[in-house]
C-alpha cells in the first residue's frame, strides 16, 4: 500500500498512475454499441491540453468551474483537468433546475462552467446568463447558445487552444497541497437551499487510503469498477473514481441503471460501489419473477432463502 504522504494531491496521483500504465485502458463507456476505451496516456494528454483550455480561456487559481454531466469518461478528464489548472471543480446534478444552477453558480462563485449535452444546457445556459461571475462554458457536444453574455466554447476548441499552448502543468500540479481545496460538492437540498461542502486534496485521499487498506486484506489486483452511482455525489467521486484511479484500476460506466444488469455481464466487474436502494431493487425484481415462475420453482426459491 502506498504510504500518505506519496501523492500530495489527487491529480499528482493520477499523472503517477498515468505515467506507470501508459496505453492500457483507463476509461470505459458505450458508443455505437461497443465498449470504447480511452488509455491513461491519452487521458493525461486530455486533461492536461484542457487545463491548459481553460487557462486560456481565463480560468485562475482558485477559480470554480461548475461541471454539468452525466457520468462519461470526458466528466473525469474535464475534473482532473480543473484541478490541473489550479481551480476548484464544483459537480452539479443531471437533475438540477434553472434555479438550482443559479443558485449554484452564484453561491459558489463559479467563473466557469463544463456542460455535456444540449439537453443539459438549456437548464444550465439561463442560470449562467444571469449569474453574476460566469464568463466561460465549455460544452462537450455542440448546444444552443440562449444568450449574449457568456462565451460558450467546444470541447474540442479548448483542447485545442490548450494544446497550442506551452504551461508547464507538471509545475501547476505541484503547486497544488493536501489542503488545498478540490471541490466544493452540493448537499441535495432536501432540507432547504443546498449547501457546498468544500472538499481538500487530503480529505479524499485520506479516504482513498482508508479504502486501500482495509480492501487489501482481500487481495487487490488488476480491479474492473463498473460505475453507475453519479460522479457529482461525494461516495461515488471518492469511491467510484479516485479509489480506482488510485489502485490503477479500469473504469466502466454504465451505460443506464436500466442496462446495468446487462452492463454486469457485460463488463464482469470485480469491485463495484453501491447503496442500499440497488440491493432493494435487484431483491423486489428477483421476488418478482420468482412470484411470475410460481409453482415448485417458488417453493424451492423460498426453502433456499429460509435455509440460507
Amino acid at each position: 500500500m502506498r504510504g500518505e504522504y506519496d501523492w500530495p494531491n489527487l491529480v499528482a496521483m493520477f499523472l503517477a498512475q498515468a505515467e506507470a500504465r501508459g496505453d492500457r485502458p483507463f476509461l470505459w463507456a458505450k458508443r455505437d454499441g461497443a465498449w470504447r476505451a480511452v488509455s491513461w496516456a491519452a487521458g493525461a494528454e486530455i486533461a492536461s491540453a484542457l487545463a491548459r483550455g481553460l487557462r486560456a480561456a481565463g480560468v485562475a487559481r482558485g477559480d470554480r468551474v461548475v461541471l454539468v454531466s452525466e457520468n462519461r469518461p470526458e466528466w473525469v478528464l474535464a475534473d482532473l483537468a480543473i484541478m490541473a489548472a489550479g481551480a476548484i471543480t464544483v459537480p452539479a446534478y443531471t437533475t438540477n433546475t434553472t434555479d438550482n444552477h443559479l443558485h449554484i453558480l452564484e453561491n459558489s462563485g463559479a467563473r466557469a462552467a463544463i456542460v455535456s449535452t444540449a439537453a443539459l444546457a438549456t437548464r444550465l445556459l439561463p442560470a449562467a446568463e444571469d449569474a453574476r461571475a460566469i464568463e466561460t462554458i465549455v460544452a462537450m457536444e455542440p448546444i444552443a447558445r440562449s444568450g449574449e453574455r457568456v462565451r460558450i466554447i467546444a470541447w474540442d476548441d479548448a483542447l485545442e487552444a490548450g494544446r497550442a499552448r506551452d504551461d508547464d502543468i507538471a509545475e501547476s500540479v505541484a503547486e497544488i497541497g493536501p489542503d488545498d481545496l478540490a471541490c466544493v460538492i452540493y448537499t441535495s437540498g432536501t432540507g432547504g437551499r443546498p449547501k457546498g461542502v468544500m472538499l481538500s486534496h487530503g480529505a479524499i485521499l485520506c479516504n482513498v487510503h482508508g479504502a486501500t487498506a482495509l480492501l487489501s486484506e482481500i487481495g487487490l489486483a488488476d480491479e474492473v469498477f463498473l460505475s453507475f452511482l453519479p460522479l457529482s455525489h461525494s461516495y461515488e467521486h471518492t469511491a467510484g473514481l479516485f479509489f480506482p484511479i488510485s489502485i490503477g484500476a479500469q473504469i466502466y460506466f454504465a451505460e443506464s441503471t436500466e442496462r446495468l444488469s446487462a452492463n454486469l455481464v457485460e463488463v464482469r466487474p470485480t469491485i463495484m460501489t453501491c447503496v442500499p436502494r440497488l440491493y432493494e431493487v435487484m431483491r423486489q425484481r428477483i421476488l418478482a419473477g420468482v412470484a411470475r415462475a410460481g409453482g415448485l420453482k417458488a417453493r424451492m426459491f423460498h426453502a433456499a432463502v429460509a435455509l440460507g
